[in-house]
C-alpha cells in the first residue's frame, strides 16, 4: 500500500451554522456538494485538492476534546495561505484569537467554533 495523497479532513462539529460561517467566511474555502446518503447532517468543502467535511456530532456522542488552548503542539489541520501579514490582519479584525509567529516564520493557529486548532502558514518559497 501507499497512500498518493490526502483526500479528506474531517472535524465533528456542535453547531453547523457557526462552523459553516467559520470554514466559508473566515477560511474562504469553497462549500461543496456533500451525498444525501449519510444518517447524520454534514457539510464538506473543498480546500485545494483536499476536502474538509464537517459533521454534526449527536449531544453526549463522544469524539474526544479538542485542545484547551490554541497551540502549535496540539493535534491541527494546515492550511496554506499566500500572505501572512494580510491573513493576520483579517483575522484579527475577525476578533479571533491568533497565536502567532511573524512573517518570516509564516505560521499563525487559530480554533473554529468548537476549539479545533487550524494552523495557517506561508510555505517558503
Amino acid at each position: 500500500m501507499k497512500p498518493v495523497k490526502a483526500h479528506h479532513m474531517s472535524f465533528p462539529v456542535k453547531d453547523l451554522d457557526k462552523s459553516q460561517a467559520f470554514y466559508r467566511d473566515i477560511l474562504g474555502l469553497e462549500q461543496i456538494p456533500r451525498p444525501d446518503i449519510f444518517p447524520v447532517p454534514g457539510l464538506w468543502f473543498q480546500a485545494g485538492a483536499c476536502e474538509v467535511h464537517l459533521i454534526q456530532v449527536e449531544e453526549g456522542f463522544d469524539v474526544g476534546e479538542p485542545p484547551k488552548t490554541t497551540n502549535p503542539i496540539a493535534r491541527h489541520a494546515a492550511f496554506a495561505i499566500d500572505d501572512y501579514d494580510e491573513t493576520l490582519a483579517f483575522l484579527k479584525d475577525t476578533g479571533l484569537t491568533v497565536f502567532e509567529t511573524n512573517a518570516d516564520v509564516g505560521q499563525m493557529w487559530i480554533a473554529d467554533p468548537d476549539g479545533h486548532v487550524i494552523e495557517l502558514i506561508k510555505p517558503a518559497s
